[in-house]
């Protein structure tokens, strides 16, 4: 019996010893992270970076994109004021022209004013006592009615002519030439637009709130 116990101590005292700590190394060892998961938050930091230089490219491209096109509008809205600008004058000079008495004519004698029918039509507007600032009304309205085409006709209505008289022979009050000549429709469009509507910017209120003047 006695010998049985020594060696029932000897293998307790074996089995101590190998389930006790080695010593401070090993407990340094188990207090360092993995070397998988330092290598995981490296990625994980560089995965952060790469999407955030990505959404500051976008955004550089969406305010580029932004900028070109507003310069695209400021570019467009000076070339229609250029062309604006280019018309009214056009039509200015025209009517300083027609202000005028040709050479060889008597300085009491009625001049007609040329040119294109938007400068006879710009001549025309102080013999009924509005300004040159009426004009661009007139020339929306003449737009829409009949694009200044003396010989436009409406399939519907029958209306004529620039100012798409209703009936057409209307004109012939302001001259026999009523059916070809665009100084003769203006004349008679113009005076109707006088006594109905007092002046071009009104009759061009009317044409927008009602679709006809």
């Amino acid at each position: 019996m006695a010998g049985l116990t020594a060696v029932a101590t000897v293998a307790v005292a074996s089995g101590v010893a190998a389930a006790a700590p080695v010593g401070p190394a090993s407990q340094a060892a188990s207090s360092r992270p993995a070397a998988g998961t330092t290598a995981e938050v490296g990625d994980t930091t560089r995965q952060v970076a790469l999407v955030k230089i990505h959404l500051a490219a976008q955004e550089r491209h969406r305010l580029a994109v932004e900028a070109r096109r507003a310069a695209a509008r400021r570019a467009a809205k000076r070339r229609a004021a250029a062309r604006h600008a280019a018309e009214v004058a056009a039509a200015q000079q025209a009517a300083q022209q027609a202000a005028q008495p040709p050479s060889g004519s008597s300085a009491g004698g009625s001049v007609t004013p040329s040119g294109s029918p938007q400068q006879i039509a710009m001549a025309m507007l102080g013999s009924y006592g509005w300004s040159s600032s009426q004009f661009g009304c007139l020339q929306s309205l003449w737009n829409a009615e009949s694009g200044w085409n003396p010989s436009a006709t409406n399939p519907t209505s029958g209306a004529y002519g620039i100012p798409q008289a209703l009936p057409g022979d209307k004109m012939a009050s302001a001259g026999a030439d009523w059916q070809t000549n665009p100084a003769t429709q203006i004349r008679w469009g113009l005076g109707y637009i006088q006594s109905v509507y007092g002046s071009p910017c009104a009759a061009w209120s009317h044409e927008e709130a009602v679709g006809s003047y």
